[in-house]
């Protein structure tokens, strides 16, 4: 069935001193493609707070949009960082949940935005005003398009054959990889904040060297899949895989029709409203056993590589 549809969509902080944040911003700027960093070391601020040598600091001003149930988190519309990202819509971690507390959508408020090699969250939270004109709605699509209708897909389902281009521009599909079980995680290369796209491709990277030591088993694969065809080509797709390690033996980067994206990922719960340059999206990491059938649904960016590895063993063994 073919239907018009829309996707809506889907959440960082601490407090300390003004003069170490003044220090810590002029020790390092962050890449956001960075891989393999170091430990970040820790100095301690005027309080009690711990917080990361390695730190790029950003004063950013937006709207609420939506305050999560988690308590911590907190969506916001937010203008342009200059030098880092554009703007967009995306959820935000708190290290403080007290700066949420009485946080309401529609409130415009200025923040620090925090960012590690590996980590991001804001803190500072003011409110500049508050009108509670907006509803907490999620944004949507700023375009309409053809999309199939797919039901939703839980542990125990089988996964469609959905088809696809490779890093390499060849094509390929999810029945390519039946006899293996199969991790797939949903991305876009121009993804900045390292919560997100950058921390998955980073636990690949780590479930990767942590399988390929597991010279008795063969029988997986991972597959990062791009949502932003438009950008990530496969060339760009082949040298961002490069700058992470990925060995493409055992390791693919596609993207495809937004057809197919649209349907794979309306199958995993994964929306990405486009923001600008970006995308506000949240995140998903699917394990597929060798039959086809969902092994393992990860939500959100809280699981480690080595239970990715792990449950991909898990998988694998259903085939011998």
């Amino acid at each position: 069935m073919i239907t018009k549809f829309s996707k809506a969509r889907l959440g960082t902080k601490t407090r300390y001193g003004g003069w170490m944040s003044l220090l810590a911003a002029g020790s390092l700027f962050f890449c956001a493609a960075c891989r393999d960093q170091p430990k970040v070391p820790l100095v301690v601020d005027s309080g009690t707070n711990a917080v990361p040598a390695k730190l790029s600091i950003y004063e950013v001003k937006g709207e609420v949009r939506k305050l999560e149930p988690d308590g911590k988190s907190v969506v916001v519309k937010h203008e342009a960082v200059p030098g880092y990202m554009p703007a967009m819509t995306m959820p935000f971690e708190v290290k403080n949940t007290n700066e949420l507390r009485g946080l309401a959508p529609g409130d415009v408020i200025t923040f620090r935005m925090l960012i590690t090699p590996d980590d991001g969250w804001i803190d500072q939270i003011k409110v500049v005003s508050s009108t509670n004109q907006h509803a907490p709605s999620a944004p949507v699509r700023d375009s309409s398009r053809i999309v199939r209708h797919v039901e939703p897909l839980s542990v125990g389902g089988m996964i469609p054959n959905y088809p696809f281009t490779n890093q390499f521009g060849k094509p390929i599909q999810i029945e390519d990889f039946r006899g293996k079980s199969l991790a797939i995680t949903f991305i876009f290369t121009r993804c900045p904040f390292p919560n997100f796209c950058p921390r998955m491709f980073n636990h690949f990277a780590e479930a990767q060297k942590t399988l390929k030591a597991q010279s008795a088993v063969n029988n997986w694969h991972l597959l990062s899949l791009s949502f932003d065809p438009e950008f990530d080509t496969p060339e760009t797709l082949r040298a961002y895989g490069a700058r992470y390690g990925n060995d493409p033996e055992c390791w693919s980067l596609a993207t495809g029709a937004l057809i197919e994206i649209d349907a794979i990922t309306e199958q995993f719960g994964l929306v990405f409203p486009r923001e600008g340059a970006g995308f506000a999206h949240n995140l998903r990491t699917v394990v597929i056993d060798p039959t086809g059938k969902v092994h393992k649904i990860f939500l959100s960016n809280e699981w480690q590589p080595q239970e990715l590895a792990d449950e991909l063993l898990k998988a694998a063994a259903v085939s011998q």
